[in-house]
């Protein structure tokens, strides 16, 4: 047999190892499937990967620009990885540099297994995590899927007694304990009879001054000098008393006493008719007094009597007084009299016309309102006639005399 040339030999090559190369594709086909399906079948949980303590701080994550759209995670047992990731130190991981550079494509998360996860996130540490530094709002929360029949069973065995829902309640308008209907009983109970209005005016009153109880220190001796006035009565009628006289070294010379009765004309003015009785000087004598008295401006206090006696002898005496206050106690009184008579009366020793004058100065202190100690001059002069009949009997027309008593009300 000729041997085959080179040209046959090749044909003959090339018929023979094209069964056999394909024969070797279809067992490396086979022996990787083979190894897909060993690697599909492979239980990881039985894996210590939950141990793994993997050092992610020199991974660049955030510069693989591949896109994973080729990874399955239908066959990947998330609730595996719940020890791993608990474990996993992401605060290295260069997850913000993705934010530059392309972003991923979108994962599809239609075939994980979320419910597994839920042990994995219960320990995340949520702490350090940039929730505040998302701008995407939060979406709306969906209460169509929530079972809102289930809470009225509970509402309903809720005790609503112990609520303090009254408080929303309408004022009451009537009171809580019925008031009784006022009878005429309680009526007199509550206003009984008053009795008339006490008129003030009909009442008595009385009031005594002891104007003047004094030592004078006279050209004749120690003299001893008195003036007095009262009313008893009411507001309108009183009956009044007055009365001066002296005594020289225990002599009587001069006394008299007024009875006059009173009748207010006004709030600080009354009229006064009555009778004045001389004791002496010499025998005595009786005269008619009528004549006005009261207060005139500045708590002037002002009398003016006029006098008729007998055998047609007239009279007249005008006397006022004013109290200037230095201090609340302390007061100072000026007084002032001056008398009149109508004709000469030699037996008594006054002639007609102004007869004498009287003026004092007297300073008292009020240790209480109603008694009052004072010292004071008294300065006396006479006039006319009665002048003559003085200096004819060798007596002073004038004197000064320094006087020191006390005064008291009641």
């Amino acid at each position: 047999m000729a041997a085959p040339k080179p040209k046959q030999v090749l044909t003959m090559t090339t018929k023979f190892s094209r069964p056999s190369l394909l024969a070797l594709a279809v067992s490396l086909s086979a022996f990787s499937g083979g190894v897909t399906l060993a690697a599909e079948e492979m239980d990881h949980s039985a894996m210590g990967h939950g141990t793994m303590s993997m050092d992610h701080s020199q991974m660049s994550h955030g510069a693989t620009k591949a896109p994973m759209e080729g990874m399955d995670h239908s066959k990947m047992d998330h609730g595996a990885m719940q020890g791993a990731s608990g474990s996993m130190d992401h605060s290295q991981m260069g997850h913000s540099q993705s934010q530059s550079q392309e972003k991923a494509p979108a994962m599809d998360h239609s075939k994980m297994d979320h419910g597994a996860m839920q042990g994995a996130s219960g320990s995340m540490d949520h702490s350090q995590m940039g929730h505040s530094q998302s701008q995407d709002k939060a979406p709306v929360m969906d209460h169509s899927k929530m079972n809102h029949g289930a809470m009225k069973g509970q509402m309903e065995g809720m005790d609503h007694s112990k609520m303090n829902h009254g408080s929303t309640e309408a004022p009451r308008t009537t009171s809580r304990t019925p008031i009784p209907v006022l009878t005429d009983a309680d009526r007199q109970a509550a206003f009984p009879p008053l009795p008339g209005h006490k008129v003030h005016d009909s009442a008595i009153n009385s009031f005594f001054l002891l104007d003047q109880l004094e030592y004078q220190d006279a050209d004749e001796g120690s003299t001893l000098a008195w003036d007095a006035s009262g009313w008893v009565g009411g507001d309108i009628n009183r009956v009044w008393f007055r009365s001066e006289g002296e005594r020289t070294n225990g002599v009587t010379e001069d006394a008299e006493l007024q009875l006059l009765y009173g009748r207010s004309i006004g709030p600080w003015w009354d009229v006064v008719a009555g009778v004045r009785q001389d004791f002496k000087p010499e025998s005595p004598q009786t005269w008619a007094a009528f004549g006005v008295q009261g207060m005139a401006l500045y708590a002037f206090e002002a009398e003016a009597t006029a006098f008729v006696g007998e055998n047609g002898q007239t009279a007249a005496r005008l006397e006022g007084e004013y109290d200037i206050l230095l201090t609340n106690r302390l007061i100072l009184q000026p007084t002032a009299e001056m008398n009149f008579y109508g004709k000469n009366d030699p037996e008594r020793g006054v002639g007609s016309g102004l007869a004498n004058t009287e003026l004092g100065l007297r300073l008292r202190y009020e240790i209480v309102r109603q008694f009052a100690p004072y010292v004071g001059v008294s300065w006396s002069r006479s006039y006319g006639n009665t002048a003559d009949m003085v200096r004819d009997e060798g007596g002073d027309v004038d004197e000064a005399r320094f006087v020191a008593g006390i005064r008291m009300w009641f």
